[in-house]
């Protein structure tokens, strides 16, 4: 996030992806017995925006017939490596035999993000929902592994107007998918969708698929309303994204304090009332006093509540007007921010 926001244009090669959810959240489906998982490659090599299919082929059993034709997945986990893709899915794979013999076989489409080493870990029942991911527990499975070697990488950037984007104003992003080995495009119309919030988490729920120019560049104007939550590319795949670029936009830290009294004996307590545009509550602020002539040192510090208000306490230190101002430090995507100069006699 700081880089996002030091730079205009901000170029990420692609981290860890949001999309997939794979994590189980329910109760395990017993239904399914799994006697094997094969790959028919080893080791595979992929470029650019292409994915190479590799056919998994899962044999075993399934105890439910009320879903005759119930399909499969496999999961297969990152073991080494550097690409974004921490796990790798196979599509939908369709059953033949029975259930009670069943085999079921597909393909699982590789990107180059993924560029590193994935084990088959385990086969998940049902059609993958890419929004929600399975409601039930995985079968287990200690499965063989294949070797990803990607290059000519897609690297993501986007770079936000106006950098700073103001409460009640829209802004927009221009993204661009560049190839990280020699920073150039690709010199082809790429396919990405732009997402915002929900859209960004839920591939099924980002509903703006675009195409680039073919210099890779996409632009996007987006609401005052979109400045409050995640906005994003990704990079669509089967069954999901293969990359993605997520980012909040910059905001400024703009600070209101006063005190509750303008005047206090020395040594009492004179709490100081605030806010911060936006409600930045993870953050803080810190109420400071200005020591001699240029130094502010902080004698205080304060939480930043759901309201966006605050609330520090002042303590005179001695006979006089003492000036204080509430220092908001940078944090997350919001700027650093400073509010006007306000005095406390001391009695």
């Amino acid at each position: 996030m700081a880089a996002l926001l030091a730079a205009p244009l901000v170029g990420l090669v692609l981290g860890a992806m949001p999309t997939m959810s794979i994590t189980a959240q329910a109760d395990p489906n017993p239904a399914l017995h799994v006697t094997s998982v094969a790959l028919n490659k080893t080791s595979v090599a992929v470029s650019a925006l292409n994915t190479v299919p590799v056919t998994v082929t899962v044999k075993g059993s399934y105890d439910d017939a009320s879903d005759p034709k119930i399909t499969v997945y496999v999961i297969l986990e990152r073991t080494a490596g550097t690409g974004q893709n921490t796990a790798l899915l196979s599509t939908n794979l369709p059953l033949t035999g029975t259930l009670q013999n069943a085999t079921w076989s597909g393909p699982l489409q590789v990107p180059s993000t993924a560029n590193g080493t994935f084990k088959v870990k385990s086969v998940f029942a049902g059609t993958y929902n890419p929004g929600s991911g399975d409601m039930t527990e995985p079968t287990p499975y200690d499965g063989p592994s294949i070797v990803v070697k990607g290059t000519n990488i897609p690297r993501l950037s986007a770079s936000v107007t106006p950098k700073l984007v103001p409460f009640g104003q829209g802004y927009s992003i221009k993204w661009a998918v560049t190839n990280s080995a020699t920073g150039k495009p690709y010199g082809s119309k790429i396919r990405v969708v732009l997402g915002n919030d929900n859209g960004c988490v839920e591939f099924t729920g980002a509903r703006d698929p675009r195409l680039t120019d073919t210099n890779g560049i996409v632009t996007k104007s987006y609401l005052a309303s979109d400045a409050g939550y995640l906005n994003c590319l990704l990079l669509p795949g089967d069954p999901e994204t293969i990359g993605w670029l997520s980012l909040f936009v910059a905001r400024p830290g703009i600070v209101s304090a006063a005190p509750s009294k303008t005047s206090a004996p020395v040594g009492s307590i004179v709490p100081v009332n605030g806010s911060v545009a936006g409600a930045p509550t993870a953050c803080k602020v810190n109420l400071q006093r200005l020591y001699g002539a240029t130094q502010w040192r902080n004698v205080g510090t304060a939480n930043i509540r759901s309201s966006g208000r605050f609330t520090a306490n002042a303590q005179p230190a001695y006979r006089g007007q003492i000036p204080y101002r509430v220092s908001f430090p940078a944090c997350y995507n919001y700027a650093a921010g400073l509010s006007k100069v306000f005095y406390i006699r001391g009695l």
